[in-house]
């Protein structure tokens, strides 16, 4: 790689002039990198302020401006040095060098040790006798490129000199009988697709360059097989959500392919999710998914209707059923959980159109609230009502009151009047946490279980039929359930897929992620 080269000016004074404006413009650079580094912070805080989607394209950007920002500042830093080791060169101030905040390495990458040799005489007076005081070490970070490789399984036929009868091993069991992929092949397709976004074509592409020809409608049959494989263990995931007394529901829309009518239309993923964590239980997270391919209320309902206790949720009509009295027992099935970050968002979003002092006096308030929602993350659900009682419940109260009172005061037609009575509409739902130790004042884990979605919703577009759909709701409770339990999805989908097909129906629940990752035999590390 060539290294532009810098004329340096004789005279002192021009070359001391030279190094400064160097400082003063990297002094800059660094200044506006810091900047929006701290702008992007405060977007990250503000989530709850705007529409997720729109702000998450907002974070894009930024992190692409900083990027490129300290692209270019590394590449300035690497030509300041080659310029500075030249001979004659002025030494490079040190406080011109970036500081490093290098984290250590991870214990648990494989360690390659390169032994350098030593001298054999001192360079300076050219004895031989010199003896071993110490080693430095420098860790450098590489990495091994993946690649395929073929597996041959030979099995012996032995014939009997007596009886003449041939024996012969079995076959080992593969995921897809008379088909090729092994099950590290299938799991590393299935990332690539559902959490890593690579739509089928574009890993063939990938694999080409390997030498290897895998069409997209291989890749395809292979995808569809394993769906098929590993749906009972996605649907017992879902059963054990469901079956908390707190859960936390989303949906967000799929493009779908209209085949005929030249179009897409719009079908929907839906997510149930069992977060307990906030208040100390010990039962591991866990996300479950279904396609529907449309919004009815039907599909929502269905899918809830093994669920008996609380609901987070937004306020859609089609979870109105679920409240209503069982005809039996007389109470409801579900109680609704409002979430706070919807109604703050109303009311966000009018404070940055008006910046309304009645407005900001509200923000002020729930702030407060979410503040001590932050101080009891994590204790016992007792411990959590104990506080919410004593110090929530005469905000909310004051909240409240100042609400309707500002209510009274402005135009019912207006914005500011609908982002109120937005809260004032659903305020014992909202107040319901307030009730219970186990419930949170968001729905904000469903809401990031639906985020990956939305990423992966701009790199395929759309998907290619219902079933599409269906066999993305398996894959992708399979995948964000690994990741809330800090599992190494490629690991568990590799160890799933090779043993699931001969596993007991009635044990199925040693595949769960949470149970797997206490194994001591995965096929596949992590």
């Amino acid at each position: 790689m060539s290294v532009a080269t810098v004329e340096l000016p004789s005279d002192p004074d021009a070359l001391r002039a030279f190094a400064a404006a160097l400082q003063a413009e990297l002094y800059a650079k660094t200044l506006h990198i810091e900047k929006l580094k701290a702008q992007l912070a405060a977007l990250r805080r503000a989530r709850f302020g705007q529409s997720s989607e729109k702000l998450d394209r907002q974070i894009d950007l930024l992190e692409l401006i900083i990027g490129d920002l300290e692209e270019a500042e590394a590449a300035g830093e690497a030509r300041r040095a080659a310029t500075a080791a030249a001979p004659g060169a002025m030494p490079v101030p040190a406080s011109s060098q970036r500081v490093g905040n290098r984290r250590p390495l991870p214990d648990h990458l494989l360690r390659e040790i390169v032994t350098h040799a030593g001298a054999c005489a001192c360079p300076a007076c050219g004895s031989q006798r010199l003896r071993k005081i110490g080693d430095d070490e420098r860790e450098v970070l590489e990495y091994v490129p993946s690649h395929f490789k073929v597996i041959v399984h030979v099995r012996p036929k032995l014939s009997c000199r007596d009886c003449e009868t041939i024996t012969q091993p079995a076959m080992a069991s593969l995921p897809i009988e008379r088909g090729r992929p092994g099950q590290g092949l299938l799991a590393h397709v299935l990332v690539a697709k559902y959490c890593d976004h690579l739509p089928l074509n574009r890993q063939s592409g990938i694999y080409a360059r390997e030498g290897v020809d895998l069409d997209r409608s291989t890749l395809a049959d292979w995808v569809g097989r394993a769906a098929w494989l590993v749906a009972p263990v996605a649907e017992r995931i879902g059963d054990y959500v469901r079956a908390s007394p707190a859960v936390h529901a989303d949906d967000t829309p799929i493009p779908v392919q209209d085949p005929g009518r030249g179009r897409t239309r719009s079908g929907r993923l839906w997510v149930v999710v069992r977060d307990e964590g906030p208040w100390g239980s010990p039962n591991p997270p866990a996300a479950f998914y279904r396609y529907a391919p449309d919004r009815k209320g039907e599909y929502a309902q269905v899918l809830l209707a093994p669920v008996r206790g609380f609901l987070h949720a937004d306020a859609y009509a089609g979870f109105d059923k679920l409240y209503e009295p069982d005809p039996v027992t007389g109470r409801p099935r579900l109680e609704p959980a409002a979430c706070w970050a919807h109604a703050r968002r109303e009311l966000f979003d009018e404070h940055a159109r008006t910046k309304s002092p009645i407005v900001r006096r509200a923000l002020d308030k729930i702030g407060a609230i979410f503040a001590i929602e932050r101080q009891i993350n994590g204790h016992s659900a007792e411990a959590r009502l104990a506080a919410r009682q004593a110090q929530s419940m005469p905000l909310l109260a004051d909240l409240k009151e100042d609400l309707e009172t500002s209510l009274g005061r402005i135009s019912r037609k207006g914005d500011l009047a609908k982002a109120i009575r937005y809260s004032l509409n659903r305020w014992q739902a909202l107040c319901r946490f307030t009730e219970d130790g186990r419930l949170e004042m968001t729905n904000n884990a469903a809401e990031r279980a639906i985020r990956p979605l939305t990423l992966g919703r701009r790199n395929w577009t759309f998907l290619g039929s219902d079933a599409g759909g269906e066999r993305a709701a398996v894959f992708y409770t399979l995948i964000q359930t690994c990741k809330l339990n800090r599992i190494n999805p490629e690991a568990y989908l590799a160890d799933l897929i090779g043993r699931v097909a001969g596993h007991p129906a009635s044990r199925i629940d040693e595949l769960l992620p949470w149970n797997w990752r206490g194994r001591s035999d995965p096929i596949v590390a992590a």
